[in-house]
């Protein structure tokens, strides 16, 4: 057998800058536009129906513990809102891995485009859509606490995401791109449902693996 190989030659570096560029217009076009879509969506579905006043953090403000009271009220507004309808809605289903409805809402928006998870959990804790250049916007979704108190990311929840997140089709445009080629929205679902079951599945085990060895 033979096997035609192409000549060696040293790369050329104007080539290699012109194709950097045309595939970072084609995501900033692509992805770009998608995430700062979810991120506008995800501000107004967090931001509304508006929630009054608590009782609970009134009163913590009437003694003068204003960041409490801050805390508590903010927490509110988060689950009254539509997004977290949402998240509480679909939280039964994924509490087994550790998700809260905070969680929760971050991995379903992440179905669009993976790259959105970390806006979205930016707007939820009131930080915008630019996570990656706030260090103060990293501590808070760092520091973000369930219902109960607890964090929301522990060190097993933290590893049951991040496997999720690898195994799980989290692209529109992927399963688009299926869709299109071959013809039919049969291949599309079906891409789609034995990734997410397999992500989740993978997940589990991860999750309560590490919690029956201790990991908490």
């Amino acid at each position: 057998m033979v096997l035609e190989l192409p000549t060696y030659k040293v790369p050329s570096f104007t080539n290699a800058l012109l194709n950097a560029k045309d595939q970072g217009l084609t995501f900033l076009k692509s992805a770009g536009t998608v995430i700062i879509a979810i991120c506008i969506v995800m501000w107004w579905l967090s931001a509304y129906p508006k929630v009054g006043p608590v009782a609970e953090a009134e009163a913590l403000r009437a003694q003068g513990q204003v960041e409490q009271a801050d805390v508590l009220q903010s927490r509110a507004e988060q689950a009254g809102s539509f997004a977290g309808r949402l998240g509480q809605l679909a939280e039964p289903v994924f509490r087994p891995l550790g998700f809260d409805w905070q969680l929760t809402v971050g991995v379903l928006t992440s179905f669009l485009a993976r790259e959105v998870f970390v806006s979205t959990m930016s707007v939820l804790v009131g930080g915008g859509g630019d996570a990656e250049v706030d260090d103060g916007v990293i501590a808070r979704i760092h520091g973000m606490t369930k219902a109960d108190g607890s964090l929301v990311f522990t060190p097993a929840t933290a590893a049951a995401a991040l496997v999720f997140f690898v195994l799980a089709m989290q692209c529109l445009p992927t399963l688009a791109v299926t869709r299109r080629e071959t013809g039919s929205l049969k291949y599309a679902a079906l891409q789609l449902g034995y990734m997410s079951t397999v992500a989740y599945v993978v997940a589990l085990i991860v999750h309560q693996g590490l919690l029956a060895m201790g990991v908490s």
